[in-house]
């Protein structure tokens, strides 16, 4: 078995960064579908901004369409409103898989997949 690569948001924009909210990263439920993440699955967040990295778990937002993409708890000491992020997802397979990776605009609307 190997981690591989499954699922990638790229180019995304922190909405909000809420050091008082219970850890994860709350994501826009439209961006979790076209991408195949689930609430709680674990995800790598990477700042193109300040080259921050972190591992934290998915939460799903409530509005879907709204762009929302907050980091919440600990990371937001790490990443801040307005960065520019990737946010990655791993799974275990046996094989090479095809990830489901997609660009957004700098608003987090879906622009293509990648």
């Amino acid at each position: 078995m190997r981690e591989v690569l499954q699922s990638k948001i790229h180019k995304a924009t922190i909405t909000e960064a809420n050091v008082s909210y219970v850890g994860s990263i709350t994501i826009d439920p439209l961006l979790l579908e076209k991408t195949d993440l689930w609430p709680g699955q674990k995800v790598l967040v990477v700042s193109n901004s300040s080259g921050a990295r972190l591992e934290t778990y998915v939460i799903k937002g409530l509005t879907p369409g709204n762009g929302e993409i907050c980091i919440n708890g600990a990371a937001a000491h790490l990443i801040k409103e307005g960065e520019e992020v990737i946010i990655i997802g791993f799974q275990m397979s046996e094989h090479p898989i095809e990830a489901r990776c997609i660009l957004v605009d700098d608003k987090n609307r879906f622009v293509q997949y990648l």
